[in-house]
């Protein structure tokens, strides 16, 4: 039996996190089994013990928040350590889907890509600000313009990764993962597919994005992978 593991970054997610977890589908495909991780960032809630209570397989705690880019750092090694053939990574803010992993993943498990995004902006979005509609146009144009290919919903919370997507994966930043990760993937020439997801604005707890905060230390770190030289995969013949 191969393993798929499904990980959720978590900080301060009390009021969410038993939720997400309870809705995340263990038996989807006959050949993979399907375990849970949660990388609690430095909670100071009770996040790390509602999700052991909601079924998480394991827990990862850090004893200081860190950052986003970080959990997410830890949490594709964490999936490898773990065993896993695929992963995915799930927001625990009970924003995004998890009935839909099994749609995120199938480009990974056919074979068909390596890297998957759930897109909100090809799927149905519910409660988003304009501001914050905005802020991910640009940054998706961002990607889209140093990439040179097309993507319709770069800063997804939903992803989904190959065992070597997760292998070779580097994030170069602690505060955030999503266009950094994206641009080092592509760049190395793994194959990106985006799997229409539907999408609704938290209603519990809060989210940590600051916009004076999110810009000054992402166009740094992208600037920062953009000047970094690829190291192209290599495909099987």
């Amino acid at each position: 039996m191969r393993t798929i593991v499904v990980f959720l970054p978590a900080h301060n997610e009390a009021d969410n996190i038993a939720a997400v977890i309870a809705r995340i589908p263990r038996f989807f495909h006959p050949d993979f089994r399907v375990k849970v991780l949660v990388i609690d960032d430095g909670s100071r809630d009770a996040t790390a013990a509602l999700a052991w209570e909601a079924g998480a397989d394991r827990v990862v705690s850090f004893p200081r928040n860190r950052g986003l880019g970080a959990a997410v750092r830890e949490g594709l090694a964490e999936c490898c350590r773990m065993g896993a053939d695929a992963g995915l990574m799930i927001d625990a803010d009970n924003e995004y889907p998890p009935e839909q992993i099994p749609d995120v993943l199938a480009p990974i498990l056919s074979g068909a890509a390596d890297y998957t995004f759930g897109s909100r902006f090809k799927g149905r979005i519910r409660g988003m600000k304009l501001h914050r509609r905005l802020g991910n146009y640009a940054f998706t144009l961002l990607q889209v313009l140093l990439l040179r290919k097309w993507i319709s919903d770069g800063q997804s919370g939903m992803r989904g990764f190959s065992r070597e997507a997760m292998e070779r994966a580097e994030i170069n930043h602690d505060y955030n993962y999503a266009q950094v990760l994206t641009i080092n993937l592509l760049r190395q020439g793994f194959r990106l597919a985006e799997v229409p997801i539907a999408y609704q604005v938290r209603t519990k707890g809060q989210s940590f994005i600051k916009f004076r905060q999110y810009v000054t230390s992402v166009l740094p770190a992208i600037y920062r992978e953009m000047r970094r030289r690829p190291v192209r995969r290599r495909r099987e013949p």
